[in-house]
């Protein structure tokens, strides 16, 4: 690895795992360059140009993970929780595929819930995910469901997701076990095609009660 690209991923690793543990808004640029080792506290505008490019840059290093693992996944599945799963599993094997301990998923649980990070969030979800067969797939099978109970669905369980991938990761952390990621996901896809396909009340009707800020 050139000097160059260590010294970006130091940085990653470092904002990564401070974002995770302290929050956001909380962590200077000076002490992400001090964590990683670099003496030039200006190293964050220096590789990245700046906070935004850094956040830009720890969100993109987890979608670009995910290809891979997108690649083994089935190309055609046969239900619901078969689309489900073609989305929640590669996420869980990238998890899976961290260094321990992480602090990936604690990462973008803060970002999920960060009002600047949060639109940055939806628009790299909203790039990876667009032209993927399997979104295709899914919307079909609910195509039965009004667009507004199916996107209020889709916002919560995002935030259910990544709030709890977030406390998995922390408790491995804390106990020194192993995540088992890829059950967790099978318990997230289980959930998720039940939440998805679950009947809609008449009272609730077709609206969307969860505004553009809570995803």
């Amino acid at each position: 690895m050139a000097r160059s690209e260590a010294a970006r991923t130091a940085l990653l690793d470092a904002a990564e795992r401070l974002f995770a543990e302290t929050g956001i808004a909380q962590v200077s640029d000076r002490r992400i360059a001090e964590v990683a080792g670099n003496t030039n506290h200006s190293a964050v505008r220096y590789y990245f140009g700046g906070r935004e490019g850094l956040l830009r840059a720890l969100v993109a290093r987890h979608m670009d993970a995910l290809a891979e693992p997108r690649r083994a996944m089935p190309e055609q599945p046969d239900s619901v929780l078969g689309d489900v799963r073609s989305l929640v599993q590669p996420s869980m094997a990238v998890l899976a595929g961290l260094p321990r301990p992480s602090w990936r998923a604690r990462f973008l649980a803060q970002a999920l819930h960060d009002p600047t990070l949060r639109v940055l969030m939806r628009e790299a979800f909203e790039s990876a995910f667009v032209d993927l067969p399997v979104r295709a797939s899914l919307a079909s099978r609910l195509a039965h469901l009004d667009p507004g109970v199916v996107a209020g669905r889709a916002a919560l369980i995002a935030r259910i997701v990544m709030t709890a991938t977030a406390e998995v990761e922390a408790r491995a952390e804390q106990d020194g076990q192993d995540p088992r990621w890829l059950g967790v996901g099978d318990f997230l896809a289980d959930a998720i095609a039940g939440m998805l396909t679950a009947p809609v009340s008449r009272a609730a009707g077709t609206a969307n009660p969860l505004t553009d800020a809570e995803i």
